[in-house]
């Protein structure tokens, strides 16, 4: 094949070389010990025979059929369809033939990045699909197969190929009355060189991309049980492990007796999992830091069946060395040393500095100060963490629910010195990821597990118990606000200091400069920081043994539920309405979307319209992800004895644009109710270093009976070339919002989280 790294994106696009019909890099499809292999899902098959590559995006089959490659995996995010929506935008095919198919993160590996040349390192990521280089690859990639299947067709029947259309997998000679389809001339069109790339369509002339209704090319797999999730592998020979990491992140396996099981039924062996033990880096650099995903002490039983191996681990006598985690005796000592930190002038760094603070606060007409408490929330996935290995001395194959192949092959690269070449990743449908899936040390522990038992694949699956205990958290964090108003009551000073556990907060190591890798997202870069002349931002690390990671929108819920309530009481103690207050800070903000979706929710939500019983209060908050604004107004009632019901979500958003209506609503919609059982519901204890939550009877989910609405509206979106992503922002300014709708609906001020912790009780 051509080196696609001395061409242009353009050139890439026109002369990949053509591919015949042996080729297939679909999910599921390795051999196992025995040389067979696992049935792939309806919606991920093989390409059919004559199939022909116009990039390692696009293959035209001859009856047709449309094969759309997808880097990104499906974690309901809608991606398995977006992206062939978008190629099809040009393309100008039939959407019934079209279908899509994971790309193969191997192939990337071993093609010099064939997949990743447009958005790098995140290009196999769960989210980014609306990247605007992607978008305009995949465009670029439709517009130039459909000239090609033109100008092939035009050959055949030697006229000008102005004078052919290109309709629903169709090529029409209107003059001659002639067609052709696709899957005719596919072949023959694969191998054409286009004088000149064809331009792209204007974004007012598209008929499938920012319309209504896309149909999912997955859902009907889903619904009917026939697609794949990590936990439905089945493969020849496989063996089931069920595992135990150290309780105390960071512990050590002390002891165990293996001998008290080994005489069960079905039980084929007990494996160790040592963290120190040595790993070689491997050539192909990982998306996230490595060191992000290296094991836990653990140990495992596999045996013939899970329950056979799950009922074994349990009765085995297994001892633990909890090491320095174990001085964390409560979660009352980690919001303790946080607090501490927030008024220890020696800890951490400055963030954001302007202006003089101390001497503008010392001036001011009146003064706030609040202090906020986040706790460690779960990710709370509905599939737990499990995956699939088989490693050989030469080769490792991994069927996961990753969120990134890419990241999960480096891994196993990593974890068993195997060459990345022959590392391949078969990328199952995820059962929900929200950042917890996407570091991989999941991934890891599965091959660790393997390779133990090499030859065999190996199905290791984690408890809920254990996925719950074993969690990369959002983390806890505290903050302190310190405001000084002028005489019109608004901000002359503001000085946020923030004390969290910096690795769960984004994705920089806890070393990183003084700060330690502590966010002040929402903070330090709010559009409210440029209208406050004397700022001061700190933030302070507190290290814990308890690790973290992404959580959706990560680095964004804490600092948002701080400021935005924060907003409020500035806007109380000025005698001010909550909506005309964040006008005024934003009136000369050059991003108009913050006042677009600011107007857009109190709008339609009917901001100061209504009058409310006492007891019934609205309240409005806002956020940003990336380029992505939201605002959410939270109407909610609250009994006399503190019952909450969160009635209403008025939610408005500016990504720009839209690529697929529904979806989007259906992000929206997701993330708010995600936000709303994180505000109300989620956290997670510790006691002697150990997570003591394990399960959904203690760690409570919001049911449907307790759902609110939620309203989006479209009247926030500005418009231009941007397509921000949907996904993360949703769950951002919900805790915030619904904050300060009880505050006005009972008088109380919510500090901390989760709210059933609250007496909300009023008189």
């Amino acid at each position: 094949m051509t080196n696609k790294l001395e061409m242009d994106r353009r050139q890439f696009v026109v002369t990949t070389a053509v591919v015949g019909g042996g080729m297939s890099l679909t999910l599921g499809m390795a051999p196992n010990a025995d040389g067979a292999v696992m049935a792939s899902p309806p919606w991920s098959t093989p390409l059919a025979p004559g199939s022909v590559e116009f990039t390692p995006y696009l293959a035209i089959g001859p009856d047709d059929t449309i094969t759309i490659r997808v880097p990104t995996p499906e974690i309901g995010n809608g991606v398995t369809t977006q992206i062939p929506a978008t190629v099809c935008e040009e393309l100008e095919c039939d959407w019934s033939k079209v279908k899509s198919e994971y790309a193969s993160a191997n192939r990337d590996v071993t093609e010099g990045g064939v997949y990743t040349g447009d958005i790098g390192r995140l290009a196999f990521f769960g989210g980014r699909s609306t990247a605007k280089s992607r978008q305009d690859l995949m465009l670029q990639t439709g517009a130039s197969a459909r000239e090609r299947l033109k100008l092939a067709a035009a050959q055949q029947w030697n006229v000008p190929v102005s004078e052919v259309e290109a309709k629903e997998s169709k090529l029409i000679h209107a003059r001659t009355n002639r067609t052709l389809r696709y899957g005719e001339v596919a072949a023959k069109a694969a191998t054409l060189k286009l004088d000149k790339e064809p331009g792209l369509k204007s974004p007012k002339d598209w008929v499938r991309l920012g319309k209504d209704r896309v149909p999912k090319l997955h859902v009907q797999q889903v619904v009917n049980g026939s697609t794949v999730f990590g936990m439905d592998v089945r493969l020849p020979n496989m063996l089931y492990a069920a595992i135990k990491q150290a309780p105390a992140h960071g512990g050590k396996l002390k002891s165990y007796d293996a001998n008290a099981i080994k005489d069960r039924p079905g039980i084929r062996g007990v494996v160790v999992v040592d963290p120190s033990e040595p790993r070689t880096m491997p050539r192909v650099a990982a998306p996230f830091p490595l060191e992000q995903t290296l094991p836990q002490s653990a140990i495992a039983v596999i045996a013939d069946q899970y329950w056979q191996a799950r009922s074994a681990l349990d009765s085995m006598p297994v001892e633990w060395d909890d090491g320095p985690g174990a001085k964390w005796t409560t979660t009352q000592t980690i919001y303790k040393a946080a607090l501490d930190a927030l008024a220890d002038p020696a800890a951490g760094g400055v963030a954001r500095k302007e202006g003089d603070f101390a001497a503008a606060y010392a001036g001011a007409a009146r003064k706030l100060e609040a202090t906020y408490l986040v706790p460690f929330a779960d990710h709370a996935t509905m599939e737990p963490l499990n995956g699939t290995a088989m490693v050989t001395a030469d080769k490792v194959d991994v069927w996961h629910p990753s969120a990134n192949p890419v990241q999960t092959l480096v891994i196993a690269a990593h974890e068993t010195g195997v060459d990345p070449a022959k590392v391949f990743v078969h990328q199952t449908l995820v059962g929900g990821s929200f950042g917890r899936r996407v570091y991989g040390d999941d991934s890891r522990m599965v091959v660790a597990v393997a390779k133990k038992m090499p030859g065999r694949p190996i199905h290791v699956i984690w408890s809920r118990e254990e996925t719950t205990r074993q969690g990369r958290y959002r983390s806890f964090v505290a903050g302190k606000l310190t405001a000084g108003l002028g005489a019109d009551g608004y901000p002359v000073a503001l000085k946020g200091v923030i004390a969290g556990h910096a690795p769960a907060l984004n994705f920089t190591p806890a070393t990183a400069g003084p700060t330690g890798g502590v966010t002040t997202a929402q903070l330090s870069t709010s559009p409210y920081a440029g209208m406050i002349p004397n700022l001061l931002v700190e933030a302070k690390p507190v290290a814990i043994n308890l690790m973290g990671g992404p959580y959706r929108g990560p680095s964004t819920h804490p600092i948002a539920f701080m400021i935005e309530q924060f907003v409020d009481e500035m806007a109380a103690a000025g005698g001010k309405d909550a909506v005309e207050y964040r006008r005024r800070l934003l009136q000369n903000e050059k991003n108009k979307g913050w006042l677009s979706v600011l107007n857009e929710a109190a709008a339609k939500a009917e901001w100061g319209k209504k009058t409310f019983p006492k007891g019934t209060g609205q309240g409005i908050a806002l956020g940003i992800f990336g380029e992505t604004l939201i605002a959410d107004v939270a109407t909610v009632q609250v009994t006399q004895d503190g019952g909450l019901k969160v009635l209403q979500i008025d939610v408005a958003f500016d990504t720009g644009n839209i690529l697929a209506r529904d979806n989007v609503i259906n992000q929206l919609e997701g993330g708010t109710m995600w936000g709303v059982n994180m505000a109300i519901n989620e956290e997670l204890t510790v006691r002697n270093g150990r997570v003591v939550e394990g399960n959904f009877d203690d760690y409570p989910m919001i049911r449907i009976a307790d759902s609110p609405k939620v309203n989006v509206h479209f009247g926030g979106l500005t418009g231009g070339e941007r397509f921000s992503e949907i996904g993360e922002p949703p769950s951002i300014a919900v805790a915030p919002a619904l904050a300060n709708a009880i505050f006005r609906a009972t008088g109380k001020r919510l500090r901390e989280m989760p709210f059933r912790n609250a007496d909300l009780s009023w008189s």
